[in-house]
């Protein structure tokens, strides 16, 4: 199975690359095996990179578009945002992000 899908990768770049190149980076010598490698990014991005950046944008959109859900009512539990001092800005009970708006 594996054998299968290393022909398939080496047929899409044109050659039999993975069978001729160890993985190590201190294999590649000359400009012969900085050809395939290249090659080997180029369909890499084509054919992974991309096609996943575009699933996660049709992901994000779709559940954008599905609709707001409402939000469960806050309860204030006693022990949820407990202060032993107040913050050194404004009335000391909101955070800087609140304050700044």
């Amino acid at each position: 199975m594996a054998a299968a899908a290393g022909a398939q990768v080496s047929g899409l770049l044109g050659r039999s690359w993975l069978s001729s190149q160890p993985m190590s980076s201190g294999a590649h010598s000359g400009a012969h095996s900085e050809e395939g490698s290249d090659r080997l990014w180029k369909a890499l991005t084509f054919f992974v990179a991309l096609p996943g950046v575009g699933v996660s944008m049709l992901n994000v959109f779709l559940k954008s578009h599905h609709g707001e859900e409402e939000r469960p009512e806050f309860v204030a539990y006693p022990y949820i945002r407990i202060r032993s001092k107040p913050f050194p800005w404004g009335d000391g009970n909101h955070t800087l992000s609140i304050t700044l708006m």
